[in-house]
């Protein structure tokens, strides 16, 4: 398959072509099918997929993008699916239930919103964590706006006994899928 990814230039980031090229075919061939076939590829899928980085490889920030829109098109995909199974009033409830669960963990205490690692280990920087998560929680009471590719890219810095990644890159998930959901 022959993309129209421009490859990397200088020390800019860049992903191995074949891995790249090997999704994208593996993603457009689940399109094609009827949604839950073999091999179906997902919304959170395409946002949790990684590739190896290398030089003279397709540009990362403009895989990052098409990426970025290729799961949102899934994410319709799947959410127009999931209506049509339980009904509007059935998606909306658990929407909002999404919704409770964050507002629930963003709504704990600084330095407490997440299970912190053990002693020998390091995690995410609660502060950064937090300071995210308050921007988060603006967006949610209607008094700032994040995109999903903000909360896509974010990057925290680690610390000893930080938060624990999991938790934390669920959240960042849940996020995602309710900016999807209330657009």
């Amino acid at each position: 398959m022959s993309t129209a990814f421009p490859l990397s230039t200088g020390k800019e980031p860049a992903y191995r072509r074949e891995q790249v090229d090997e999704f994208l075919d593996r993603a457009r061939a689940s399109y094609e099918q009827a949604p839950g076939g073999a091999d179906t590829v997902t919304a959170g899928e395409i946002r949790r997929t990684a590739f190896s980085v290398n030089r003279k490889g397709y540009s990362a920030r403009h895989v990052d993008a098409a990426m970025d829109r290729l799961e949102e098109v899934f994410f319709e995909r799947e959410r127009r699916a999931r209506v049509a199974d339980l009904g509007e009033e059935a998606w909306w409830a658990e929407t909002k239930q999404l919704l409770s669960e964050l507002r629930g963990r963003i709504g704990r205490p600084r330095g407490k919103k997440f299970k912190r690692r053990g002693f020998f280990a390091s995690g995410y920087r609660r502060s950064q964590v937090d300071s995210f998560l308050e921007r988060v929680n603006q967006m949610l009471h209607g008094e700032g706006s994040l995109t999903t590719a903000e909360v896509r890219g974010v990057a925290f810095h680690s610390e000893w006994r930080g938060y624990s990644e999991d938790q934390v890159d669920a959240v960042l998930d849940a996020v995602v899928v309710l900016i999807l959901s209330t657009r």
